[in-house]
């Protein structure tokens, strides 16, 4: 997983897949963002293949940390499969997702 600062905004590049065993080491690099005082996050999903609800929780976790300090999360380029996880356990509408990470950009600022 890369991260990159870009105008105050943490880009996240995901791991290819966000499963049980990747979750652990994202979580944990997304805490230590936030504990460094990261308050905008873009996760971008363009390398990602597959999520789990493991993968799920982790970016609810972060979502619900962000907010509670004021901050933001989006996400970005979610392939197929990773959408249609999303939609089907009812988390598209907690988080603004863009198609492209450009899009999520502009949105953030």
């Amino acid at each position: 997983m890369e991260i990159i600062k870009n105008n105050g905004i943490l880009i996240v590049n995901m791991v290819p897949r966000f499963d049980a065993y990747s979750a652990k080491e994202v979580e944990a690099d997304l805490n230590e963002a936030l504990d460094n005082g990261a308050d905008k996050i873009l996760c971008d999903f363009s390398g990602t293949e597959y999520i789990s609800s493991a993968g799920l929780r982790v970016l609810l976790a972060t979502a619900k940390k962000l907010k509670k300090s004021g901050g933001s999360i989006c996400l970005s380029a979610l392939k197929p499969y990773v959408s249609e996880v999303f939609e089907t356990a009812g988390f598209t509408p907690l988080f603004n997702i863009y198609g492209s990470e450009k899009e999520a950009l502009a949105g953030m600022e």
